[in-house]
């Protein structure tokens, strides 16, 4: 009974090792755990977002964002960027494993060739006298194991899952790198362009103060209206050096992301408009999330879960391996390479598992429990993403509708501030008027920044979001 068990095992793995099959299961791509539909809050799809347009994954980052100067600060960042740098040496430090992994498949052969001389004492193994000994030998030994349940070929998959998630994951760096190095660009931008807001509101409160100061002069203002005219201007004093510091700040960062310091002339002068990026798809949930770099990676790291329950499965039945040895051997040099020299060895060795105090049990339910948990972590990813999308999609839609009302305020505070300065300057009303409505109008202005900035951040995270980048 037991040689048959035997014959029947050997049997079964020859069968596997002609057919290439492992004992890992079967796998197949799970359902993903999230609505059909994206979540946008929005009446109608977001104009910008058109059905009609391409979708994120197949515009490379060149094609999406259109600024020049932004498309070389890009460039720099990954040629000197040191997170993507690494995630790239990763990549080659897993191909080598996986390439380490995929040779134990083929048989090894090694060549040696050496020689001794001995010489034995005298009355030494029952030797009258002392004598030399003399040995040549040249031979080329191979190792095998013969994969017969898929153990080998389980680790190799393994291997290549991790191997293809790490690639996944450097470009899910490099999405990731593009869009930091964008929005840090961008808020450089933002506070350059706030900069000079403040620039301009210092230079036409300097005015007002010189004018109402002629005023005062002449008694017709007060020293309360040449207060508040003051006080204004050392506000856009504060504003201006407050910038000029997070200016640098931006910078910084911008230098620290790219890797490299970034040329004066490729720093953008202020904020452009969304009309600098292209137009993008969100195409249908599934195909979208199920392209995304992190969930490819995710995904890999699953089925390379589902490689290592194989090697596990694997461990519960014999494993054979072969042995040889072949070369020639002679104790004088000259004869050596002689026919006669010849020598070889042949050793195959089985060994098959008797007794481990359950070792190999629970290897194999530590194995379907990491698989459980890269299926959870796939799951994870999936619901992540779906989030990501949809909060970008439902903010696209309000940050339009408040870019809109924003600037409409800005040109009715505009139109408000100049009545009110022509009026102080007829002498109708006195400076409070202006001074409310040009505190209103610089207020309203840098939020209007803040909000446009906020739109084109949306448009980089949505982009990133959907999976392009690449």
């Amino acid at each position: 009974m037991k040689n048959t068990r035997t014959v029947l095992c050997l049997s079964l793995g020859a069968s596997l090792l002609m057919t290439g099959c492992t004992m890992a299961p079967k796998y197949k791509q799970p359902a993903a755990p999230v609505p059909a539909a994206w979540h946008t809050g929005l009446p109608e799809p977001e104009p910008k977002v058109t059905a009609g347009a391409p979708a994120a994954q197949e515009l490379k980052w060149k094609e999406f964002f259109t600024d020049k100067n932004l498309q070389q600060v890009i460039d720099l960042a990954l040629k000197n960027n040191r997170d993507l740098r690494i995630a790239a040496l990763n990549v080659e430090r897993v191909q080598a494993q996986y390439r380490i992994q995929r040779a134990q498949l083929y048989p090894r052969l090694d060549a040696v060739g050496g020689g001794q001389i001995v010489r034995v004492p005298e009355k030494s193994f029952g030797n009258s006298g002392s004598f030399t000994f003399r040995e040549y030998q040249f031979e080329g030994s191979t190792s095998w194991e013969l994969d017969l349940f898929g153990r080998i070929r389980s680790l190799k998959k393994q291997a290549q899952e991790n191997y293809f998630a790490t690639e996944q994951a450097r470009s899910a760096t490099q999405i990731s790198l593009v869009a930091a190095v964008t929005n840090s660009y961008l808020n450089l931008a933002a506070d350059r362009e706030k900069l000079r807001l403040a620039q301009a509101t210092l230079d036409s409160q300097q005015a007002s103060y010189n004018l109402v100061l002629r005023k005062r002069d002449t008694g017709i203002a007060s020293d309360l209206d040449l207060s508040e005219a003051r006080s204004q201007v050392e506000a856009a004093q504060v504003d201006i050096t407050r910038y000029s510091g997070q200016i640098t700040l931006d910078e910084n960062a911008l230098n620290l992301l790219v890797g490299a310091p970034v040329p004066a002339n490729l720093l953008p002068e202020k904020l452009g408009s969304d009309s600098a990026m292209k137009e993008i798809s969100a195409g249908l949930r599934s195909d979208v999330l199920l392209r995304r770099p992190d969930i490819l990676q995710a995904e890999h790291q699953l089925k390379a879960a589902y490689a290592n329950i194989g090697v596990a499965r694997a461990a519960f039945f014999p494993q054979l391996s072969l042995t040889a040895n072949g070369g020639l051997m002679s104790s004088s040099l000259s004869d050596l390479f002689n026919s006669a020299s010849g020598a070889w060895s042949f050793a195959p060795q089985i060994v098959t598992p008797v007794f481990d105090a359950g070792v190999r049990k629970a290897n194999l339910k530590i194995a379907k429990v990491d698989r459980d948990a890269a299926l959870a972590e796939y799951e994870k990813a999936i619901q992540t993403g779906f989030r990501e999308v949809s909060d970008s999609l439902s903010q696209r839609g309000r940050l339009t509708t408040q870019q809109n009302d924003q600037q409409a305020l800005v040109n009715t505070l505009e139109e408000t501030y100049n009545l009110a300065d022509a009026r102080y300057k007829a002498g109708i009303d006195s400076y409070l008027g202006v001074l409310v409505t040009q505190r209103s109008l610089y207020a309203a202005q840098q939020i209007l920044v803040n909000v446009r900035l906020a739109r084109l951040g949306n448009l980089v995270t949505l982009y990133k979001v959907l999976g392009g980048g690449a």
